[in-house]
């Protein structure tokens, strides 16, 4: 069961990932081939199922994590290619970049930020709802 305030944040956080999403396809769209069952980018209404990139956020409770709880920027590319390491880190990096700058324009009041966990990125902070 959800409260209303928890899917209004969900809803923020995923407009939020869309934007980056299609920062991205707009920059690095071109450069690996599309997987074959993957729709271009713009052909559905939710950019984390079409395009090459899927950039979502995985809310982890941090169980061995130096960082504690918080969401884990996903990122995905949908292509058959191999995509060297260094690669995929410029793309994770500029997508924690993005969110990173957008945080105080999605979630403005909050104090949340984006940081390195291990290999991957990660936002966390106040993710209290207030009074529910």
């Amino acid at each position: 069961m959800y409260h209303h305030k928890h899917e209004a944040f969900n809803q923020t956080l995923d407009d939020l990932f869309h934007e980056v999403d299609r920062i991205l396809e707009e920059k690095w769209g071109q450069w690996f081939p599309l997987h074959p069952n993957r729709p271009k980018q713009g052909a559905t209404y939710n950019p984390e199922i079409d395009g090459l990139f899927e950039i979502a956020p995985d809310f982890t409770l941090g169980i061995n994590s130096e960082k504690g709880r918080g969401y884990i920027i996903s990122v995905r590319v949908a292509t058959l290619e191999k995509v060297p390491p260094e690669q995929f880190e410029v793309f994770m990096s500029e997508a924690a970049a993005l969110i990173q700058e957008r945080l105080p324009r999605y979630f403005p009041g909050r104090s949340l930020e984006v940081v390195r966990d291990g290999p991957r990125y990660k936002i966390i902070g106040d993710f209290s709802l207030g009074i529910v």
